[in-house]
């Protein structure tokens, strides 16, 4: 059993709670480039110096922001790819929870900031692959692997399969992205997740014997 923490401890967290929280806005609103460590500090009304404390640097704490966004999203996903469902009930909960969190708009925002700053900054790329696409990958190839062995879906390499259908995941992203669409409805989200699983399941669907 665990030790209860200190308020000492349980201040250093909140302080950093804040300051993630902090940072995040700043770096969806104004980018990676715009947003500097002294001006983060000056928003929390501290010194550059207690920031450092926390972060050694601006890479160290882009990678905190990322981890607070992605981390009920992983949680979510994890959820969503439980044992004890049928692998269609359970690819059309992971389609569309997934769906729903690229569509969001601080999603949306994050990946302007990823795709224009990247040239740049390539670091931004780096972080946010690790802490996001990778561990979704991850996560669904497993899955499928699984169910594959289960002869569910169709034998083949799980994390091209895993990466086929979080592209077809992504098709209104694009158009997010650009402005073209906004937020879908629940019943409109619900159609676009059928319609990529069922492409899915014609590419990866086990054979059905003669």
């Amino acid at each position: 059993m665990s030790e209860p923490k200190s308020r000492r401890d349980l201040n250093r967290e909140a302080r950093r709670e804040t300051i993630v929280a902090t940072a995040r806005e700043a770096f969806l609103d104004h980018g990676y480039a715009a947003t500097s460590m002294s001006t983060i500090a000056v928003q929390l009304g501290g010194s550059k110096g207690t920031l450092w404390a926390y972060f050694p640097s601006k890479e160290d704490l882009f990678s905190a922001v990322l981890d607070d966004v992605t981390s009920n999203f992983r949680q979510s996903l994890e959820d969503a790819l439980r044992p004890g469902r049928d692998c269609a009930t359970t690819l059309l909960d992971f389609l569309e929870r997934f769906q729903g969190k690229l569509l969001h708009p601080d999603n949306i925002r994050l990946h302007r900031l990823i795709v224009g700053e990247g040239g740049r900054f390539p670091e931004i790329g780096r972080i946010f692959y690790a802490r996001g696409p990778q561990i979704v990958i991850e996560q669904l190839s497993l899955y499928l692997r699984g169910r594959m062995d289960a002869g569910d879906l169709r034998a083949d390499d799980p994390v091209q399969a895993a990466m086929h259908l979080l592209l077809l995941a992504q098709t209104q992203q694009n158009l997010r992205l650009w402005g073209v669409v906004g937020m879908p409805g629940p019943e409109e989200a619900r159609q676009q997740a059928a319609r990529a699983l069922d492409l899915f399941t014609r590419a990866y669907g086990a054979k059905v014997a003669p």
